[in-house]
């Protein structure tokens, strides 16, 4: 089991710390302040980046010297909101967020995943019609393994999850997000996730 450290509280975060916890994992959640974020991301193994996206890579980048070494695990769409607050860009076109951090933070392995779905399938795979997909991007192999596990114990069978290889792969997982406003004004909020059928 690992010491994981959650940014972000919301739906998310929180979601995701609790299933973590019922798991076995022994999960820290940090909310705003960065003295208390900077302490909790030490003494953990691994991050999870569950802040709104637009923020995320200032208030990561301020955690350098902590996230050396450490597995980042980003979860997280940077978008451009349109006027009903959905999105409608994306704020690095031609990149990613995950990307990004992983420039910005050279010595932390980013693992990008979970993030083309609803939040509600991230921890409950299984309850989807259809089996969903889980994306994963990283450059260390290592990193990706671990992350993996971690989504095996939130529920995810192995055949769900497909490696799509290096960080810049990310660019397409974070792409899909433009689908989200789509569907939600089609369907609602109702649980949902991107599918690779084979």
């Amino acid at each position: 089991m690992s010491d994981i450290t959650v940014l972000g509280g919301g739906r998310v975060g929180g979601g995701l710390a609790t299933a973590l916890t019922r798991a076995g994992h022994e999960v820290t959640v940090v909310t705003r302040a960065p003295g208390t974020a900077a302490d909790a991301v030490r003494t953990a193994r691994i991050v999870i980046n569950a802040t709104p996206g637009a923020g995320s890579l200032e208030r990561l980048a301020a955690l350098r010297t902590e996230l050396r070494g450490k597995i980042l695990v980003d979860v997280s769409n940077a978008t451009v909101d349109g006027p009903d607050g959905l999105p409608a860009g994306l704020l690095y076109p031609g990149s990613s967020l995950a990307e990004q951090l992983q420039e910005a933070l050279p010595e932390t392995h980013v693992v990008k995943t979970l993030n083309t779905m609803l939040h509600s399938v991230m921890t409950e795979p299984s309850s989807l019609a259809q089996p969903p997909t889980a994306f994963l991007s990283g450059a260390d192999p290592e990193a990706k393994r671990v992350v993996r596990g971690l989504l095996v114990d939130l529920g995810w069978r192995q055949e769900w999850i497909t490696d799509l290889g290096g960080i810049e792969t990310a660019r397409a997982a974070e792409g899909a997000i433009l689908f989200v406003p789509h569907v939600i004004r089609s369907s609602g909020f109702a649980p949902f996730a991107i599918s690779i059928a084979r």
